[in-house]
């Protein structure tokens, strides 16, 4: 069986694909498969290397444009269509897995010219308009959110949740404490801003670094275009106790240490961070991305503190001290913490992975 995939090169779009992929050969012999074969075509990033260091997928990328002007975006659509058209051809899968995205758009309409069936998986509460527009040439769509199928009514949809990593379970927060030098005498705030990092939540971190570290120890994972420049800024403010600071551009496969070792995570609300979250059952302040798409990050967001899960806090009028004042308040709240962290994995999907490949197999053969 041959199964192609499709996503943008980011973490929000790769950790669920290689979810997808390992549950699919974990499937391998209870589904009678003699043989699986692999192609993942994306966009081209610095994440290619780094997220798939240890899978060893086979991977194509194309060229492509997310500009909203349709006369510059126009030239890059036709090109990475006529890309698409000859990886597809070339590889001639038996399924297409859309994780969505503009580099999935030209590989969705491509599979379609060679009636290939597609399965399309929509992270958030809310799709784009480019994803709806996937969604005509998709035989199924897969959906995160059971309350979002009110938005599409069509009998393609099923439910599965956001597909999470299952190495982000096997952690033991002792020795994850241990593998970041942490104490055991303060609480531990994991701070992340998407794989890319966050340049509003880095500062918000920063201006409020010293009274934090008095408290607590903070793993702050800023991204690798900002790292540079934060550790540049954080060295020249001369805190005393910045032992319990621990700095990394991107986690790779520590992220699962960080999550072990966490108390409490404040983070942007991008569908695979809030899933991964909800996964390992801890409590969270999600910072949705102001100018995301459609204000997807801030359904994603809402969603998960009506549940009593995160705490939502907007991006535009968000002071330092605010944030603060929201986390010290947290941890002066045992049973609050307890409670978050019951309707996390109240909200979690661990087998989202398994029926989606499910659905993969049984739709190829």
């Amino acid at each position: 069986m041959r199964i192609l995939l499709t996503g943008e090169s980011l973490a929000g779009h790769l950790s669920p694909i290689i979810a997808v992929y390992d549950a699919i050969k974990s499937l391998k012999k209870e589904a009678n498969l003699e043989s699986l074969e692999f192609m993942l075509i994306t966009s081209k990033s610095h994440f290619l290397w780094e997220i798939f260091e240890e899978t060893k997928i086979p991977y194509k990328t194309i060229t492509i444009s997310k500009r909203t002007n349709p006369f510059l975006a126009l030239p890059f659509g036709i090109i990475a269509f006529f890309q698409a058209l000859i990886h597809v051809f070339n590889f001639m899968p038996d399924i297409i897995f859309s994780k969505g995205g503009y580099v999935s758009v030209p590989v969705v309409f491509a599979g379609w010219i060679f009636r290939i069936p597609i399965i399309v998986h929509e992270s958030d509460s809310v799709p784009s308009r480019m994803d709806k527009f996937m969604f005509r040439f998709a035989e199924k769509v897969a959906i995160s959110f059971n309350e979002s199928k009110d938005l599409y009514n069509s009998s393609k949809v099923f439910f599965t949740g956001n597909p999470v990593r299952n190495f982000i379970f096997r952690k033991n927060k002792e020795e994850a404490m241990e593998s970041f030098s942490l104490s055991k005498e303060k609480p531990v705030i994991l701070v992340m801003g998407g794989s890319e990092g966050a340049e509003e939540i880095n500062r918000l971190i920063i201006e409020v670094l010293p009274e934090l570290l008095k408290d607590y120890q903070i793993i702050h994972q800023c991204g690798v275009g900002n790292y540079d420049k934060v550790r540049s800024i954080v060295e020249k403010m001369n805190i005393y106790n910045l032992g319990g600071y621990h700095l990394f551009p991107f986690f790779k496969k520590r992220i699962a240490d960080a999550y072990a070792a966490c108390d409490l995570i404040t983070s942007r609300a991008g569908a695979n961070t809030v899933s991964e979250i909800m996964a390992v059952g801890k409590p969270s302040v999600l910072i949705p991305l102001a100018s995301a798409v459609s204000d997807k990050q801030k359904m994603n967001a809402f969603h998960y503190s009506e549940a009593g899960a995160a705490i939502l806090l907007g991006e535009k009028n968000l002071k330092p001290h605010l944030l603060l004042n929201v986390i010290n308040d947290i941890f002066k709240d045992h049973l609050k913490i307890i409670e978050m962290q019951r309707a996390a994995k109240q909200l979690a999907n661990p087998l989202a992975a398994r029926k989606i490949a499910e659905e993969i197999i049984k739709t190829a053969k």
